[in-house]
């Protein structure tokens, strides 16, 4: 098994890119504002019928991680649009005023889809990190979560990642590492078991979002991850 690489763009030009540099998925945004928004429906048509790999939306639109009965309703909305324009999955998470895991909320989001989802980094900004970790497993149909173990980063978090993998059962498996990734975090998440990496800024050039997913950049990603995963595949 490889692993898998997932590249975030905020257009089908970026979407292209990243499948033309071998990525598996793009998490698809509308804009960086805010940790990432949503894109618009018909972008998530126009990046589908561009590309073969997974596309999974962000379902986030406004700053903050909770959410309100009017707000949900309209995500609940985008969440049936997105998958009726050809995404193959979606990326949510929710915080309560408490800054724990909102299970109720992220529960009524996905009550009505049949596809796999990532809980997002609003993980990073919980209370209690591990507490958290003892939730989100638990939570219908996510198969992925996208964490730096810190709000600051992987820079910061690392250790907490690593830690998880090691400590709570079937973590490793669900991790997927992002947020500040750089190629020398990569040989320790893959020794922990860690399967799947998320990049943003160092699939583009001088590493701004400005500029457009490079195809270059994002293989030399894929190339770091395979040769790392194959070096420590049992033999």
């Amino acid at each position: 098994m490889s692993g898998l690489l997932e590249v975030i763009a905020l257009h089908e030009h970026d979407a292209r890119r990243a499948e033309e540099g071998g990525a598996d998925r793009v998490e698809l945004l509308g804009s960086m504002d805010h940790e990432g928004t949503s894109p618009e429906p018909a972008m998530v048509e126009k990046v589908r019928s561009l590309v073969s790999i997974q596309i999974r939306p962000m379902i986030h639109l406004r700053e903050g991680w909770s959410t309100d009965g009017g707000e949900a309703t309209r995500l609940i909305g985008l969440i049936r649009s997105y998958l009726s324009a050809g995404a193959d999955g979606v990326v949510l998470g929710f915080l309560n005023a408490l800054n724990e895991v909102d299970r109720g909320t992220c529960e009524a989001m996905v009550a009505d889809i049949d596809a796999p989802w990532t809980f997002h980094r609003a993980i990073d900004w919980a209370f209690d990190y591990r507490k958290a970790w003892q939730v989100v497993p638990t939570l219908p149909g996510v198969d992925q979560v996208l964490t730096a173990g810190s709000s600051r980063g992987l820079g910061h978090g690392l250790d907490e990642v690593l830690s998880v993998c090691r400590e709570v059962p079937g973590a490793a498996d669900l991790v997927m590492a992002g947020g500040g990734l750089k190629p020398d975090h990569v040989p320790w998440l893959v020794r922990a078991g860690v399967r799947a990496f998320h990049i943003g800024t160092p699939a583009r050039p001088q590493g701004s979002y400005k500029a457009y997913v490079d195809a270059g950049l994002v293989h030399s990603w894929r190339t770091l991850i395979d040769d790392e995963v194959a070096a420590h595949r049992p033999h």
